[in-house]
């Protein structure tokens, strides 16, 4: 019998870096950037192409359980999950590989892991290269990644580098993940050839990623065993805050990607866009007059380069500007260079130092 395929769409994140229009309580993958849809429901549109709607589930911090049930009311209430405390992706991966046990009854399942807040037009190629990893971890037995082809040298993403190819499979051995590097390394990358966007997306069967947590975290493998057995407890919710209490706070990346010799990596076939900060505007949205990208109800003069988004009816207007981003909500406005937007992180711990401002995160 084949094995059941089920997809796990993580969306816990917090959404800093388009701060301010994003916040603790209305996080990116919420946010309709684009269209008339949130980042999070395109993600489970499009994989209502692969799967049915029982076997989406998706794992997020536990305030935000209610307003992706009420984004996406055609998902069963019981296949949004919330975590009851931040403890990065590996935690979250080892809850979801449990529920997915509980669920199919066999380690056998298929599971896929997705991030919640990618950009992905093709999605007919993303249908094909997910059929094609869930493919692979039946007959290879192996954790399976998509990376994805870079276009330009990007500090911005971690890359993972390709080893040997598998035979007739379109697949190679995965040497290593590399973090995110800086400009010179990336520019190394791009001119080997032999180096791939980590594009966040895997494919594995419940028992490989379990055999991995075993020898490499098996901290985590214990936590999903003690999950998959109380899934369907009346005390689900104490028991699950008891283990995240005692859970690592650590990333699947460093607790199994870069420990395993067992994952293989396929290259997308579709076009991918993670939109990690405010510039990911210019692959999405037109740029009218000297490059200038505008959302909403701005002027600008003798301006170029610019990007401005103000949601509402206030009026932005700018002059002589040149290689800005401005943002501007209803109680924040939030100016600076376009080369800075990775600072913002920054700027919201300074933030939240001062009392009075504790409102605006």
């Amino acid at each position: 019998m084949e094995s059941l395929v089920f997809a796990v769409v993580m969306a816990g994140g917090k959404g800093e870096r388009f701060w301010p229009l994003s916040r603790e309580k209305r996080p990116k993958q919420m946010l309709n950037l684009f269209g008339e849809m949130s980042l999070i429901e395109q993600t489970v549109m499009r994989l209502q192409l692969l799967l049915p709607l029982e076997r989406i589930l998706i794992v997020t911090n536990r305030n935000y359980v209610e307003q992706i049930r009420n984004l996406l009311p055609q998902l069963p209430a019981q296949n949004v999950i919330g975590e009851p405390m931040g403890r990065d992706t590996a935690p979250c991966v080892a809850l979801a590989a449990g529920i997915v046990k509980a669920r199919a009854g066999s380690r056998d399942a298929v599971m896929l892991l997705l991030p919640s807040d990618h950009c992905i037009v093709n999605v007919n190629a993303l249908i094909r290269d997910l059929r094609t990893a869930s493919e692979l971890t039946r007959i290879s037995d192996s954790i399976v990644t998509i990376g994805i082809k870079p276009d330009f040298p990007s500090p911005d993403y971690g890359y993972i580098e390709c080893g040997e190819p598998i035979g007739g499979t379109g697949a190679f051995r995965v040497r290593r993940f590399r973090e995110k590097p800086d400009r010179n390394t990336a520019e190394e990358f791009l001119r080997s050839g032999n180096f791939l966007w980590n594009s966040g997306m895997f494919a594995w069967r419940v028992s490989t990623i379990l055999s991995e947590m075993e020898k490499n975290a098996p901290e985590l493998a214990e936590l999903a065993d003690h999950i998959s057995d109380a899934a369907d407890r009346a005390d689900f919710s104490e028991l699950l805050r008891r283990e995240y209490e005692n859970a690592p706070k650590i990333s699947i990346d460093y607790a199994v990607m870069e420990k395993s010799s067992n994952i293989l990596v396929i290259s997308a076939t579709f076009d991918w866009d993670d939109i990690g900060n405010w510039t990911a505007l210019r692959n999405h949205l037109p740029a009218e007059e000297a490059n200038n990208i505008v959302h909403g109800n701005a002027e600008l003069l003798g301006c170029r380069d610019c990007i401005v988004y103000s949601d509402g009816d206030h009026l932005v207007s700018g002059i002589d500007l040149d290689g800005l981003v401005i943002i501007r909500t209803e109680d924040v406005t939030l100016v600076c260079k376009d080369t800075s937007t990775a600072r913002i992180k920054e700027l919201l711990k300074k933030i939240s130092l001062k009392e009075k401002f504790l409102k605006h995160l």
